[in-house]
C-alpha cells in the first residue's frame, strides 16, 4: 500500500480575499491541505518559516516579491526528517507571484525525489497555477510529476468535496 504525505504552507493573519484584506486564524491552503490528507489517510507536515513575515498583508507581499528576486531560500521552523518512506506527496502552498513561496523551495530541495510521486496544489485569487508546476519539478528532481489543482483562496474553506474527490481519483 502506497504511503502518502501532504507538505504544505500556508498564511494566517492577514490574507486577499477577492479584493480585500481579513484576517484569518487558520490560512486557505491549510484548509485544502487537511482536506487532501484526510481524503487519502496521508502524514501532514506544515513547512513554517524561522523567521515569521511580516504580519501587514501588504508588508509581507514586498518581502516575497524580494524573495523571489533573489531566489531566496528562508530558513525553517522545523524540518521533516526524511520522505523516503513515501511513494505519494503532495506539495501545496499559495500563489505568491506566480509561484510558491520560497519556503516551499526551501523544503523541497532538500531531498532526494527519485521514485517519488508528485502533486501540486495551489490557492490563489486569480493567478491558477503560475509557474508552480515547473518550478516544483525543478526543485523535485527526480519526481515523477502528477496531477495538478488550482483551488481559489477564498473559496478554500468551502472545497473540501472538490479538492477530496480530486485527491481520490489522483491515487485511484
Amino acid at each position: 500500500m502506497s504511503k502518502n504525505l501532504v507538505a504544505y504552507y500556508s498564511r494566517k493573519g492577514e490574507n486577499y480575499f477577492g479584493g480585500s484584506i481579513r484576517s484569518v486564524a487558520k490560512g486557505n491552503t491549510e484548509y485544502v491541505a487537511e482536506y487532501i490528507a484526510e481524503a487519502v489517510g496521508a502524514d501532514i507536515f506544515e513547512i513554517e518559516t524561522a523567521e515569521k513575515y511580516p504580519d501587514d498583508y501588504m508588508r509581507c507581499t514586498e518581502v516575497a516579491k524580494s524573495e523571489l528576486k533573489n531566489k531566496a531560500r528562508p530558513g525553517l521552523k522545523r524540518e521533516l526528517g526524511s520522505i523516503a518512506g513515501y511513494d505519494n506527496i503532495f506539495v501545496c502552498g499559495p500563489c505568491w507571484w506566480g509561484t510558491y513561496p520560497m519556503a516551499v523551495f526551501t523544503f523541497a530541495e532538500r531531498f532526494d525525489w527519485s521514485g517519488k510521486k508528485i502533486f501540486a496544489v495551489m490557492t490563489h485569487e486569480g493567478s491558477g497555477m503560475g509557474s508552480s508546476e515547473r518550478d516544483l519539478r525543478d526543485s523535485c528532481r527526480g519526481a515523477e510529476m502528477a496531477d495538478s489543482i488550482a483551488i481559489s483562496g477564498s473559496q478554500a474553506q468551502s472545497s473540501e468535496k472538490t479538492v477530496s474527490d480530486w485527491a481520490k481519483k489522483c491515487l485511484g
